[in-house]
């Protein structure tokens, strides 16, 4: 029996669909354990493209249980069309593969309401989210097993569905079975954890993952941390290594707009990028690596590596190891950077600050390494990358303090290099 917990090291959209999706094939049950269609999985397999909001990542995988935990919101509307969505793809999810808790909170139009009402200022998607935790702290929410037990639009299609997944959770482990506990948001967004008050509304570490499913925590034997091999950050709070503004980057044309002439815009933001405009480098990386939300469509802010707070994610999760992604969009930079340290009025910080207001202030120290222009396609071993690539990684996870498990060095699956054996 193996417990495998995977957390977001970073401020979310770190790959964790992808990590979820590899490590699948040797799970028996996939669970998630908090947030709500707020957060976004994008899973590539062959020509398919699966996009997921509420389901873990692991409903494509039919012979497998699917779990979402006590700790999520449902939006039922939500759940519902993106179970149909899912059918249109070829993908037939029963109550044999996927159970909804019973003590999950479900997400009223009203939650929606308020969340659109008063939740712009700090970057909400306006799915009611935030408000549904409001209601279940202050013990007035509604949970799934009265939705389902009551006269509601979708009851009689979901009630199937509901269980006490927290009991299903702790005969599995009883019985030897392998649980992948499923990671959406990320360290930096935790309420407790993250960049105060720029976070989502629960604790999507890996303590809050044990909440969110009723699994102790001594059941857990592995944390794996997801983060790219740079980061990223979509909406408002302070990003250290930010490469260009916020401001800079509102002023894009989308994805859509540009994908018609994306070689050219690709190579004129790197020549530019490439000689000093930061705007440009993070535009061409953005680009490069297709940082719009699965869930907003919004764009992403772009930066360099910042193993300050990676290493914070070390420290909160306890990360056995990290999954590093999207090697590949770094592939052509001359020059990379990676953030070793923070100082304030030329003090070094000793530790990450995780509230905006000293965020904001910091200093970023920054460690530069020579960069690679060999195609990454055909690597299937650490061994096979660049030696500049190999370097970079090598100090990225001295400095981070955590081994690499897990690295992606393209979009499909099989572009996933396993560095160390994790079931």
């Amino acid at each position: 029996m193996t417990v495998v917990t995977v957390v977001g090291a970073q401020w979310g959209d770190e790959g964790k669909g992808k990590v979820i999706d590899f490590l699948a094939e040797k799970a028996d049950i996939i669970a998630r354990a908090t947030g709500g269609n707020n957060a976004g999985h994008t899973v590539v397999v062959g020509d398919k493209t699966f996009k997921f909001h509420i389901l873990p990542s692991g409903v494509i995988h039919e012979d497998k249980l699917s779990i979402c935990g006590n700790g999520m919101v449902i939006d039922p509307a939500v759940l519902v069309s993106e179970l149909n969505e899912i059918k249109s793809q070829g993908i037939n999810v029963t109550e044999k593969t996927l159970l909804v808790s019973n003590n999950a909170h479900v997400i009223t139009q009203q939650h929606i309401d308020r969340d659109k009402l008063e939740g712009g200022k700090i970057g909400t998607t306006g799915r009611g989210i935030g408000p549904c935790y409001e209601d279940k702290i202050a013990r007035k929410g509604i949970r799934f097993y009265d939705y389902v037990n009551s006269d509601n639009e979708f009851s009689s299609f979901l009630k199937p569905f509901a269980h006490d997944t927290y009991d299903v959770l702790d005969s599995a482990i009883l019985e030897g079975k392998n649980i992948l506990m499923e990671g959406a948001q990320a360290t930096l967004l935790d309420v407790d954890h993250g960049t105060y008050p720029f976070v989502t509304s629960s604790n999507p570490c890996a303590s809050g993952q044990c909440t969110g499913l009723g699994i102790g925590p001594t059941s857990v034997d592995s944390v794996i941390g997801v983060s790219k091999a740079y980061c990223t950050r979509v909406g408002a709070g302070p990003f250290p290594t930010e490469l260009g503004t916020e401001d800079q980057m509102k002023s894009e044309e989308s994805f859509n707009e540009l994908e018609p002439k994306l070689n050219e815009v690709l190579a004129e933001s790197l020549e530019k990028g490439s000689n000093g405009d930061t705007y440009q480098l993070g535009k061409y990386m953005r680009l490069a690596g297709r940082e719009y939300g699965t869930t907003t469509g919004r764009p992403r802010r772009v930066g360099w590596f910042d193993a300050v707070s990676v290493k914070y994610a070390v420290q909160i999760n306890g990360l056995s190891s990290l999954a590093i992604m999207k090697l590949d969009v770094l592939t052509g930079l001359k020059e990379l950077k990676i953030c070793t340290g923070y100082k304030v009025n030329g003090k070094v910080l000793n530790c990450f600050p995780p509230d905006a207001s000293r965020l904001e202030k910091v200093e970023v120290v920054y460690e530069s390494f020579p960069g690679w222009s060999e195609n990454l396609d055909l690597v299937k071993s650490f061994d096979d990358l660049p030696i500049n690539a190999q370097n970079y990684l090598k100090k990225l996870s001295e400095y981070s303090r955590a081994p690499i498990s897990l690295l992606s060095v393209g979009p499909e699956r099989d572009s996933t290099i396993c560095l160390e054996e994790i079931f």
